[in-house]
């Protein structure tokens, strides 16, 4: 009888692990993307500059940059669940000021999104090397396809959850508080069924004084990782506006910006169980690089010609190098506590990386108003990303 219920009691646990990582995963982009495809309303709204529009995106990226080598050196002093609790209670203070209509409420709400969004990063995939140690491959694909799912919701319905709320761009930014609520409760689900079940233990994390910055590895890692960001958060700064300029409505660009997050979904959640059987992952650097350079250029030459075919390509191509730079953080390191770690570093070096992406690029675009000096930046970051992308996907482990 003693046995069944543990039985019981070890599958609930198991349960309530996986709706952590789910509901925790899907705070961690949509945050961020449902601003795009209002930032027109925030912009007249509040009378911002182009600057202030990019900064919009790049005060996260910089709280990534600033905060992640923090979150991952501290980590081993509370509980993982412990950490990701109080990352959604920041992320719910900031989504809140966000939504106040002050300009630096406005700011300052991003500050405390990043920060939340941050310690969530970089503790999530020890926690799922910690919890699933035998289903790494399968519990990234689903933490990669609960982050582009809830993205996805937000590029394609952020304009409409404003007009049904009632509330405009304030209600398709406040929105997102529930999904942070649904994740807190979880977790204190979790916090309680730990302590009654005497397992709270299985949440800790050892501790590592292992250096990642000396590892070479580490730095390919986080070179790669943050060049893909970069990317990725161009893309979804930016593209909204290159596809207003090009004479598409406002919500079909949200649309298009869909189309890439769902495009994302299935190739998210493949690609990690596919890529952790693979001895090493360069066949698929060769891969997501020659779509990112081809999407570079069909925005150069072709515009909004075929712009759907290439949402897929930019979608097939960023999903994969996503859920291979979180797949890294686990299978590059030895224990959980160096995934912490070396998640810490790559997102750390990384975001300061993503983060002078969108005002760089933006800035381009004044210089440029064709746009072709933008995407050519882009097209420079993507060889930079093969380089560094061969390299940490060698079969080699950053303590080595």
């Amino acid at each position: 009888m003693k046995n069944q219920t543990r039985k019981n009691a070890s599958y609930v646990l198991m349960l309530i692990n996986v709706l952590v990582v789910i509901l925790v995963s899907s705070n961690l982009r949509s945050p961020i993307i449902a601003v795009s495809p209002v930032l027109g309303d925030i912009r007249e709204a509040l009378n911002l500059s182009s600057f202030q529009v990019s900064m919009l995106t790049s005060i996260p990226l910089f709280m990534f940059a600033t905060c992640s080598v923090l979150v991952s050196r501290f980590s081993h002093q509370l509980s993982i669940s412990r950490f990701l609790m109080y990352s959604l209670i920041i992320l719910s203070f900031g989504l809140f000021l966000r939504i106040t209509g002050s300009l630096w409420m406005l700011f300052a709400g991003s500050v405390f999104i990043g920060l939340g969004i941050c310690i969530g990063n970089v503790v999530t995939p020890g926690y799922i090397k910690n919890n699933f140690p035998k289903q790494i491959g399968l519990m990234t694909g689903i933490f990669a396809v609960s982050m582009n799912l809830t993205a996805a919701l937000a590029s394609g319905f952020s304009v409409r959850i404003g007009e049904w709320t009632g509330f405009g761009w304030r209600g398709s930014l406040g929105i997102w508080l529930v999904i942070a609520g649904l994740g807190l409760f979880v977790l204190v689900l979790e916090l309680l069924f730990n302590k009654k079940n005497k397992n709270q233990s299985k949440t800790a994390l050892t501790v590592s004084d292992f250096n990642m910055f000396k590892s070479a590895q580490a730095w390919n890692i986080s070179l790669f990782m943050g060049l893909q960001s970069l990317f990725y958060y161009c893309m979804m700064a930016w593209l909204p506006s290159f596809l207003t300029d090009s004479d598409m409505q406002v919500e079909s660009a949200g649309w298009v910006l869909f189309a890439i997050q769902i495009t994302m979904i299935p190739i998210a959640f493949c690609a990690p169980i596919i890529a952790s059987k693979m001895k090493d992952q360069r066949v698929l650097i060769i891969f997501i690089c020659t779509l990112m350079f081809g999407s570079t250029m069909m925005f150069i030459g072709l515009k909004i010609q075929w712009i759907y075919v290439n949402a897929v390509i930019i979608g097939i191509s960023n999903g994969l190098s996503f859920s291979l730079s979180i797949l890294f953080f686990s299978t590059r390191t030895k224990n959980s506590a160096n995934a912490v770690k070396i998640s810490g570093m790559a997102q750390s070096v990384g975001y300061l990386i993503a983060a002078f992406g969108p005002p760089v690029f933006g800035k381009l675009h004044d210089w440029d108003i064709s746009w072709k000096s933008s995407f050519g930046f882009l097209s420079v970051a993507v060889i930079l990303m093969f380089y560094f992308g061969m390299k940490a996907a060698r079969n080699k482990c950053v303590e080595d």
